[in-house]
């Protein structure tokens, strides 16, 4: 890889590298976990930051058909990209009125024993069934029927009558830490109550829960992180490929001496002659400002690390173990990349890869390695 930013990113802070062929080998990944079982995705909050537009094809022609989004808004792009999918909205009728759900041929997910009578007076008024998921809650406090709206329900099977339920589903809470009580008594619970809802599958497995075992499969598993490359099981190796590469570009390189301090508040003091470049990215463009002192990137293979305090549009990088020829203005330098992936430099800022993929932003010239590029 060149070690100097192309003209054609010369406007822009930096470089967001997305390779959608490893978000392709990632679902595979989740597919062969789920044996003969569906595998979908969520795609929500633009595909965790990195492109809807481009993402959601390509898991598309993976094989892939049953998408979540979070809201109707996000729903209704994704039905202009993939016009046949099947696309289901976590948050219901919450964000819209279900007509807004038939006219762009979306699922809700139906989260209270209001929202199913709303649907099913819906149902009646135009005679038809139309299609709903149910999300019950077994222990997260959230979204979803909580236990006596379920027992209404199901004591009541007249609400019902009139919808046609595609997926009863609910969401673990503890599916990272697979030795968490927590997610066997969900399981439990789950295994109870989802088969009296008549519903035409049973959804359980997030990212995480896939790797707990075929009992969390049930008939189809939404993964979300594992997909952009977060590690699902914490503590160990992660079976997912990385997905992203930050890259910023050197602006001005300066060589310093005591008593000289950088950045702002004067946190960090010089201790001895050495050099310092400035890079075009900050917690604007989602490099959190809890990276300050300490956190690394990397010029080639020789890690560097941030000195003082990350600002709007600059960090300062402690450059005085990098020859002179590795780190002039115009040259990049790696922020997420081979030496530190996002789950990596997310514990660095006390957070959670999650964070650190949907705070990335627009700045960046955004490179699709299938050979789509657009502009940041």
């Amino acid at each position: 890889m060149s070690s100097s930013l192309p003209d054609t990113w010369f406007h822009a802070s930096g470089r967001l590298l997305i390779d959608l062929n490893t978000i392709a080998s990632n679902y595979r990944t989740l597919k062969e976990q789920m044996a003969d079982k569906a595998c979908g995705a969520c795609v929500k909050a633009n595909c965790y930051g990195l492109g809807m537009d481009q993402i959601a094809p390509t898991l598309a022609n993976e094989g892939c058909e049953d998408f979540f989004v979070s809201f109707l808004e996000g729903g209704i792009k994704l039905r202009a990209i993939l016009p046949k999918a099947r696309i289901h909205v976590f948050t219901g009728l919450s964000g819209g009125k279900p007509q807004d759900f038939v006219d762009y041929n979306l699922i809700p997910a139906l989260n209270s024993l209001g929202e199913i009578q709303e649907w099913s007076d819906y149902c009646s008024k135009t005679v038809t069934r139309h299609t709903a998921d149910i999300q019950i809650d077994t222990g997260m406090q959230r979204l979803g029927l909580p236990q006596d709206e379920i027992e209404s329900v199901l004591n009541n099977p007249s609400l019902l009558g009139d919808l046609d339920i595609d997926l009863v589903f609910t969401h673990l809470a503890c599916a990272d830490t697979p030795s968490h009580p927590m997610n066997r008594q969900q399981l439990d619970y789950f295994t109870k109550v989802y088969e009296r809802f008549g519903a035409n599958r049973a959804s359980l497995a997030n990212s995480s829960g896939i790797f707990l075992g075929s009992d969390y499969h049930f008939d189809l598993a939404r993964p979300g992180a594992a997909l952009y490359g977060i590690n699902p099981i914490l503590g160990k190796p992660s079976p997912m490929a990385q997905v992203v590469r930050l890259q910023g570009k050197i602006l001005q390189t300066r060589h310093v001496d005591t008593p000289q301090s950088v950045g702002y508040g004067a946190t960090h003091r010089i201790s001895e002659k050495g050099r310092i470049a400035t890079v075009g990215v900050g917690y604007a463009d989602g490099y959190l400002r809890s990276l300050s002192e300490g956190s690394l990137a990397h010029i080639g293979d020789i890690p560097v690390p941030v000195v003082g305090r990350v600002s709007m549009d600059m960090i300062t990088l402690d450059i005085s173990n990098v020859p002179e020829h590795m780190c002039s203005p115009g040259m990049i330098v790696d922020l997420i990349g081979p030496h530190q992936g996002v789950d990596t430099l997310a514990e660095k800022a006390g957070t959670i890869g999650y964070e650190i993929l949907t705070s990335l932003g627009g700045r960046y010239y955004r490179t699709y390695l299938d050979g789509n590029e657009e502009s940041g």
